[in-house]
């Protein structure tokens, strides 16, 4: 009986440790938790500011959480924790999501992962949190060490979707169209460069009136290749406090989201 006591004691006293590896829920509460210092002031009090904007007008909630050290967890279920420890989202609706981002330092690679609320999961799913948002807006600047960057560029993304401006498949659907856009317009500059010369072999000079329609077509192709999103526009350069954040309502996650590594 003695023996079976001690064991309760010591895994009640391993789950007590391993939950206090959790960062606690800010007081007073915030959206914005950048506990590696990656994030400059301002940077800081956009993110923050414009968060606090978009919870009021949509009433979902998104987190940022920067930590130095993941403590042994997967980043999937170190996220996941968070979002459920701090109670991220409405009660009821579960629209919260946590953006967590460990920086890389020479010991280590650096982590993102953002977890999606019951509520979002359809909003967005999985596949495009993962090959779309955190691949093609967030890594390319993680890489560079442009934290606020990567951060701005994905939780754009994440803002219009969920304000319906457009679609998880649409937004995907304009990725791949911009992406596969460079190799057309090659294709057809190579065929128009030797139709030029072709005529030019032919004619001892052309009018310059008739090569207008190559660089006005020139123009068109390279206005044509649309890079998605990265845009800054619904972050504010300035620093202007919306009034402060109202605290967290209780949401829960059920394993939705995504992340990667650099």
């Amino acid at each position: 009986m003695n023996k079976i006591t001690i064991i309760f004691i010591v895994l009640f006293a391993l789950v007590l440790s391993a939950s206090a590896q959790i960062p606690d829920r800010p007081n007073p509460p915030r959206l914005v938790n950048d506990l590696a210092g990656v994030l400059n002031k301002n940077e800081y009090n956009n993110l923050e500011n414009s968060l606090e904007q978009f919870a009021r007008q949509t009433s979902t909630q998104i987190v940022v959480v920067t930590v130095p050290d993941l403590q042994g967890y997967d980043r999937a279920d170190f996220t996941f924790q968070i979002g459920e420890k701090w109670g991220v989202g409405q009660e009821g609706k579960d629209n919260g999501l946590v953006v967590m981002v460990k920086p890389k330092t020479r010991e280590s690679s650096g982590q993102v992962f953002i977890a999606t609320g019951y509520g979002l999961e359809a909003v967005l799913p999985d596949a495009i949190v993962n090959r779309e948002i955190v691949r093609h807006e967030m890594l390319p600047r993680f890489e560079k060490n442009d934290y606020y960057g990567g951060l701005v560029a994905g939780i754009n993304v994440i803002m219009d979707i969920t304000r319906g401006e457009y679609t998880a498949e649409q937004y995907q659907e304009n990725v791949e169209a911009g992406s596969g856009a460079g190799i057309p317009f090659i294709l057809f500059f190579f065929v128009l460069i030797f139709w030029i010369f072709g005529r030019s072999r032919r004619r001892r000079f052309y009018s310059p009136g008739r090569s207008l329609p190559f660089w006005l077509a020139l123009g068109m192709m390279s206005g044509g290749s649309h890079r998605s999103s990265g845009s800054f526009g619904n972050f504010s350069s300035g620093g202007g406090s919306f009034g402060g954040f109202g605290g967290f309502g209780g949401g829960s996650f059920g394993g939705g989201g995504a992340g990667g590594s650099w």
